[in-house]
């Protein structure tokens, strides 16, 4: 028995589905991953309530509804290969796997990327793949990605990681300071890239590397 199953339920339907999103997919994974896995044990009764949480080393993990709203507005399918810069708790990875996704996750803290590696690889995992270094540079070697997701904010929208979506291919990242927004880029061609800005957030600054 799933102690926390309900609370799951209560989750997506309170908070995510009530806020409009909508896509099938998203809403599936959000019911199946088990977000008090990657909580702190002290805070477990709370994994499911409407705010993020700390998760050590400075970092929090994201509100659930803004999970779901950048995981919606990436538009990831089954099969699809995504950079995700911000390992931090693994909860964002789980939820890129659990749709199928093949999964390329940067971390600049040893200790937080080495956290998710263990619970991912509990949870049964496979399609997901680790690099400990700076975000900023993306994963060249894997690149071009047919999407990209960055959970935590740079000033602006750095160039490298623009360069690493394919054509056609979609990034949703906080960015600006000190306020920020959501930003929806999509690379319309190998030197062009259409920018949206959609909501306002407040996220951990993106840390660069030496």
């Amino acid at each position: 028995m799933d102690p926390y199953k309900e609370l799951r339920r209560e989750m997506v339907e309170e908070q995510i589905k009530a806020r409009g999103i909508k896509d099938p997919l998203v809403l599936r994974a959000m019911l199946k991953v088990p977000r008090e896995e990657f909580v702190p044990k002290d805070l477990r009764p709370e994994a499911y309530d409407d705010h993020p949480l700390p998760i050590g080393e400075g970092q929090t993990i994201s509100q659930p509804y803004i999970v779901a709203y950048m995981t919606e507005k990436l538009q990831p399918k089954p099969g699809d290969k995504i950079l995700e810069i911000g390992t931090g708790s693994g909860y964002q990875t789980a939820i890129l796997a659990e749709i199928g996704c093949e999964v390329f996750t940067v971390e600049i803290r040893p200790e937080l990327s080495l956290r998710a590696q263990k619970i991912l690889k509990k949870l049964g995992y496979r399609n997901v793949h680790f690099k400990i270094g700076d975000g900023y540079r993306g994963w060249q070697e894997e690149a071009p990605f047919d999407g990209i997701i960055v959970t935590a904010a740079p000033p602006s929208i750095p160039e490298e990681l623009k360069k690493q979506l394919k054509i056609g291919g979609r990034m949703v990242l906080p960015a600006g300071s000190p306020f920020q927004y959501l930003y929806l880029v999509t690379r319309t061609s190998e030197k062009d890239w259409k920018v949206k800005r959609l909501i306002p957030v407040s996220f951990v600054p993106m840390v660069r590397g030496n």
